[in-house]
């Protein structure tokens, strides 16, 4: 098994724990409210637009009843694609709960030299890759758009920019509470970091398997990269 399918079973494992359990949970809480909260803006935005756009409830016959389901099912696709924006930023601010529990467990020795990261350098962190995210995804939409006769391109354009930039996320995630402890920076090659968002990022168009996927990327970014540390020290 390579160092990647490795570090990603044992943060599969890691779900099971009950420290890394607790926080699955409560940052599953915390993003079904803020999706809930997301999808009743956007809903009510897209009625809004409809309506101003001329289908008013007189407009013909059900036109009410269109314009609601015309905004429903707009705002469905719109808060699938948004999914991973808001469930990436989200497990940002319990990032340092994740990796910690994970670092007690397996790699106590990295877990004391480690820093801990205070609420406003989470919410910096949490921000600026909320904003990263929504940037890209806005800039791959037209190529995405123009994909869509094909039938896979779309996902493919989205899953390939979602995989850099989850994967950077994820190395960010653990590196950040060691920054300074290796002058050569993390021990996590493009590639690796590349193939780890692409499997998270895949796992995040996936319903249900969405719900585990940041905290699983988390845990298994952990993994990868103290292994890859201690392998590299061990060389």
């Amino acid at each position: 098994m390579t160092r990647l399918g490795k570090s990603l079973a044992l943060g599969f494992g890691q779900l099971f724990d009950g420290a890394v359990l607790r926080i699955l949970l409560k940052s599953l809480a915390v993003t079904l409210v803020v999706f809930v909260g997301v999808a009743f803006l956007g809903w009510n935005l897209l009625d809004w637009a409809l309506l101003s756009g001329g289908l008013e409830d007189d407009s013909f016959a059900g036109a009410g009843a269109v314009r609601g389901a015309v905004s429903l099912v707009l705002a469905i696709i719109g808060l699938w694609l948004v999914w991973r924006l808001v469930a990436m930023t989200v497990v940002q601010f319990f990032a340092d709960e994740v990796v910690l529990a994970v670092e007690r467990k397996h790699y106590p020795e990295e877990a004391s030299m480690a820093r801990e990261l205070g609420f406003a350098e989470q919410a910096r962190n949490a921000g600026r890759s909320a904003l990263r995210a929504l940037l890209f995804n806005l800039i791959a939409l037209p190529i995405a758009v123009l994909l869509l006769v094909t039938g896979v391109g779309t996902f493919v354009v989205f899953w390939f920019v979602n995989a850099l930039l989850v994967g950077r996320e994820l190395q960010d995630m653990v590196w950040l509470r060691h920054q300074g402890s290796a002058a050569d920076g993390p021990p996590v090659s493009k590639g690796e970091r590349f193939l780890l968002g692409g499997a998270i990022a895949g796992l995040l168009a996936v319903p249900f398997a969405n719900l585990l996927a940041p905290v699983l990327g988390a845990a298994s970014a952990t993994h990868l990269i103290h292994r890859n540390r201690r392998l590299q020290k061990a060389s």
